[in-house]
């Protein structure tokens, strides 16, 4: 199979902090955009069903987007706040941060 540049995940929001992450996300601070795209990070999307959400984003180099991310100042302002209200952590510190889908369908 041919595999793309896409990768995606799926988080759990606490249902507690679900009003709060929808409206971080509704007006995402600008230095975190600017950073993401710095990382090599285009054409993200999230979408929502419910207190599930899913990721999907291209990137060339993941590994390289996700070190320049966990080396910024601002990702780990915004990971410290987000990272409360997901099951599991954003921060790409962690022994054991998010880890993208595997792709198994590629219709080009």
């Amino acid at each position: 199979m041919e595999t793309s540049n896409k990768y995606a995940w799926i988080w759990e929001i606490k249902e507690e902090h679900l009003e709060e992450y929808i409206n971080l996300h509704l007006n995402p601070w600008q230095e975190i955009l600017e950073e993401h795209s710095k990382a090599g990070i285009k054409n993200y999307s999230i979408f929502q069903n419910g207190n599930q959400f899913f990721y999907c984003f291209e990137c060339d180099d993941v590994e390289i987007a996700f070190d320049y991310i966990a080396k910024s100042d601002a990702c780990n302002r915004w990971n410290a706040i987000t990272s409360k209200m997901v099951k599991g952590s954003f921060d790409f510190n962690e022994p054991d941060p998010i880890k993208p889908l595997r792709e198994v369908f590629y219709l080009k």
